[in-house]
Formats: C-alpha cells, sequence, structure tokens
C-alpha cells in the first residue's frame, strides 16, 4: 500500500493527502469480522467537486473510503485504486477512517477564505456505513456545520443517520439541510445478492418516514436501476409506490452506471448470477460507463409517470429546508489537490 507517499510529500509533488501516524487495525469481532480499519489523520477534508463533474454540487466531505456496505455496483471502487488496494474484496473490506474529520471540518469552515458554500456528504462512499457506529465522526461533522450554519445534503443507505437526529433538526433550525435515502430496488432476493451489507430497503424507507415525522422532508435517490434485473415497468410502478407511502417529498430515479473498477467487479458477480444477461449488459454499456440515452429516457419517464400517480415528483433545486437565511460566512480554502480524486467524477 502506498502509505508512505500518501503521507509524505516530496519537493514538487502535490500535498500529501494523510498525516504521517496511519495505524491499521485488523477488527475480530462478529459485527466486523475480517474488516481491516486503516485509521488515518487526513490534511484536508473539505473536497472541491472537479470541474468536469457532472455532480450538482462544488464541494464535498467524506470520513471514509472503502465501504462496508458492500454493493456490488458501487462507482466509488476505482479509488480503491489509488492506495494500491483492489476494488473488489478491498474495497468491502479495507476501510480508511479520517478520526480528525469533525475537528479538521471546524478549523477548515472557520478559514478566511471560505465562503459557506453547499457540502455535500455520502457522495462517494456512505458516511452511515456499518464502521461510523464504530467511530461516530458523523456527530462532530454534522455539529460543526450547524455551529456555523454550513447548508449541506447528505445521502445515504444508513438506518444510522436516525441515532443524529436532535442534530439534523438543530442543523435544519438555522441552514439548509438536504437529506435523500438511496432504494433502488425492493426485491429482498436481490437486495441480498447486490446490497449485501446494507439495511434492507424498507428499513431505509422507516428512516423517510422518521425524518418526515419531525419535521425533516427527505428524498429518495431511486439507485441504481439495474437494467432488466429491476427495470420493469412493474417493478418500477412498486418501488415508487412504497416510496410515495413513505413520505417521501420526491423520487428521482437513476439507471446503473459501470465505471472502471466498478464494471469488473458487477459483470464477475453478474457472470456467476445471471449469465444470461452478460452479453445483454455489453451491448447496453458498450458505448461507456453509463447506459444509453433512450434507456435512462424511459426509466426516468416511467418513474415520474408513476411518481405523478402517487403524488410526488423528481427533487427540486432548492427544496431543503432553510427556516433561518444562514449568517454570511467568509471565502473559500484551496483544499489539497490529492484529495480530489475521492470525489464523484
Amino acid at each position: 500500500m502506498r502509505w508512505n507517499q500518501l503521507s509524505e510529500g516530496s519537493a514538487g509533488a502535490p500535498p500529501a493527502l494523510f498525516g504521517s501516524d496511519v495505524v491499521s487495525r485488523t477488527i475480530d469481532t462478529p459485527e466486523f469480522r475480517g474488516v481491516t480499519f486503516h485509521e488515518v489523520r487526513a490534511k484536508s477534508i473539505v473536497n472541491r467537486v472537479p470541474g468536469a463533474s457532472r455532480m450538482p454540487f462544488t464541494y464535498t466531505v467524506n470520513p471514509y473510503r472503502g465501504c462496508t456496505h458492500a454493493c456490488v455496483y458501487c462507482f466509488a471502487r476505482k479509488t480503491h485504486g489509488y492506495l494500491d488496494l483492489d476494488t473488489g474484496l478491498d474495497f468491502d473490506t479495507q476501510i480508511v477512517v479520517k478520526v480528525n474529520a469533525p475537528e479538521l471540518l471546524r478549523r477548515e469552515l472557520g478559514a478566511a477564505r471560505w465562503r459557506g458554500e453547499h457540502i455535500a456528504m455520502g457522495t462517494n462512499v456512505d458516511c452511515y456505513q456499518r464502521a461510523e457506529g464504530r467511530y461516530r465522526l458523523m456527530p462532530g461533522i454534522i455539529a460543526a456545520l450547524r455551529d456555523r450554519a454550513n447548508p449541506f445534503s447528505i445521502l445515504t443507505k444508513g438506518t444510522l443517520i436516525l441515532r443524529d437526529l436532535p442534530l439534523l433538526r438543530e442543523a435544519a433550525a438555522v441552514t439548509e439541510v438536504g437529506i435523500s435515502v438511496s432504494v433502488g430496488l425492493l426485491d429482498e432476493t436481490l437486495w441480498r445478492a447486490v446490497e449485501p451489507g446494507t439495511p434492507a430497503p424498507e428499513r431505509r424507507l422507516d428512516i423517510v418516514r422518521t425524518l418526515r415525522e419531525h419535521g425533516i422532508p427527505c428524498s429518495v435517490l431511486m439507485a441504481p436501476v439495474l437494467p432488466y434485473l429491476a427495470d420493469s415497468p412493474d417493478q418500477l410502478r412498486r418501488t415508487v409506490r412504497a416510496i410515495a407511502e413513505a413520505g417521501a417529498s420526491s423520487v428521482t430515479p437513476l439507471a446503473l452506471h459501470l465505471r472502471p473498477g466498478a464494471r469488473e467487479w458487477y459483470m464477475a458477480w453478474l457472470a456467476r448470477h445471471h449469465p444470461r444477461l452478460v452479453r445483454r449488459y455489453e451491448a447496453l454499456y458498450a458505448d461507456g460507463a453509463y447506459a444509453p440515452k433512450w434507456y435512462q429516457r424511459r426509466i426516468t419517464r416511467e418513474v415520474h409517470e408513476a411518481a405523478a400517480e402517487c403524488g410526488i415528483g423528481p427533487s427540486r433545486p432548492g427544496a431543503h429546508r432553510s427556516p433561518e437565511p444562514a449568517a454570511p460566512v467568509e471565502p473559500a480554502p484551496t483544499p489539497a489537490p490529492a484529495d480530489t480524486q475521492l470525489t464523484l467524477m
């Protein structure tokens, strides 16, 4: 593993990503059997998304790298290759934990250059994966954002977010807070096969219900929609209906995309479990990581039609809560270039 390169900047090289005190611990408990946590002190935590990105946000915070959710399609798998770890099993079991994330964020939010821009979380790996139950980084992160009245959003599959409900309510009273839950399918057999480390889809919909009961709107990212496995009109309608019944403020579909790292792992899984679909996937994704436009349009149309029947719609800019205008804050720090590889590209 290139820990020495990540923790020791050389002359003319980009700033190191981590400090020199890297500690690896193998946790041998029933909950984390086979998982290794690499505890590091990051040198920066607010990451700027590259300008060429398709993402609708500019800054992210990612307290973890790798994810025990072990979703076979996860686009972030490629980032583990930067550490000389493989993008398959290592991504699921070798978890980098930025143990100083809360204190580092508080310092960066207070920098003279920071302008209080929106910060997105859960956009690379899930900040409420099971490791968060052990390390409890998110309470400190949310508290830092609350104290600066800094707008933020969280995308998650993890029910652990409900632990931080009081903090989320406090933050939503002073700034814009957007919460989204990812639910792409309901089929239990398929869920166990493609998202083995995640809470069940119904438990994720419980997050939506609970947040709504406490006055915090929650949208659903219906993602990913898996071609030929979870994309029939009946499957899409059933999923949208369950999302609407949970009280989601909106639903937005996203068809599966297969970037390098994720593509190889997902296609190997497909060959083992659904070999008859391999050639169809190869044809559908022949031109790159994204499904063709005609397929994306079909999924979007069918989901939006079903959502309209259920009385909900797609996400709209500015739909997050903002009871009071945020206090003015100061201009933005330039994050370390070495950490931009962690963001969506």
